[in-house]
């Protein structure tokens, strides 16, 4: 499951530069998550590091809209970083 950034995002720039696939980038207002290249880290961390690094609580959240299994998420992130190899 993608995560998805809420309301109450602040644009305090804390989540983008942390994200190492870059799904996070500026929308109109606040910050957004794309979520066919957000895999909650698996493959790079053990938690997703842009709920880690947000200092407002609960604002990062799991989107009810894109479901996914870990192992969805794992295929994506090889999709993404190790094409190349498969």
């Amino acid at each position: 499951m993608a995560l998805l950034i809420t309301k109450k995002c602040i644009n305090c720039d804390m989540c983008e530069p942390e994200c190492p696939n870059e799904a996070i980038s500026m929308g109109d207002s606040i910050y957004e998550i794309n979520s066919d290249r957000c895999t909650e880290c698996i493959g790079h961390y053990d938690t997703p590091t842009c709920q880690k690094v947000c200092p407002i609580p609960n604002t990062i959240l799991k989107d009810p809209a894109h479901l996914e299994s870990e192992e969805q998420l794992w295929d994506k992130f090889v999709q993404m970083h190790h094409a190349d190899k498969i």
